[in-house]
């Protein structure tokens, strides 16, 4: 599905409709996978502020580049932790690996947010969610969602 935001607003509503059309989905095996994509500059970081203030945190949301991982508790249907990865700085997932990835990602009570996810792919459960941003204009943004 192709989508266009001409604002932070709209890359919000679509986070936001993301959520109401996936959030049902029970993943048994795995955490709910979220897997962000683009230019720098694209709004991976700005669709991933959405998605977290859509779920009812209320924490301010920045990219963890050079943490890594962000961990936030969240109340929503049953899910546990929002876990917000940023890949940019990474080679591959074995980077991740001390910080627990496996484990993350096999919780289903969990939903993974993943900056730069295509650095770290191998990683991947076989069903994820794949957001694809690109530049159109200054202000204008293209989301495919895979």
């Amino acid at each position: 599905m192709i989508l266009i935001s001409n604002t932070p607003k709209e890359t919000g509503l679509i986070a936001r409709d993301l959520i109401k059309k996936n959030i049902k989905k029970i993943f048994k095996e795995h955490a709910m996978v979220i897997a962000l994509e683009g230019e720098l500059g694209a709004g991976k970081t700005t669709f991933a502020k959405a998605f977290a203030r859509a779920l009812g945190i209320k924490a301010h949301i920045t990219s963890p580049t050079f943490v890594l991982i962000k961990n936030y508790k969240v109340h929503f249907e049953d899910y546990e932790s929002l876990i917000h990865i940023d890949a940019y700085r990474l080679k591959n997932f074995k980077d991740l690996l001390p910080l627990g990835i496996k484990e993350i990602i096999t919780n289903p009570r969990n939903i993974v947010l993943i900056e730069w996810a295509d650095r770290v792919k191998s990683i991947l459960p076989k069903n994820y969610i794949k957001i694809h941003i690109d530049h159109i204009n200054e202000t204008t943004r293209k989301i495919n969602i895979l």
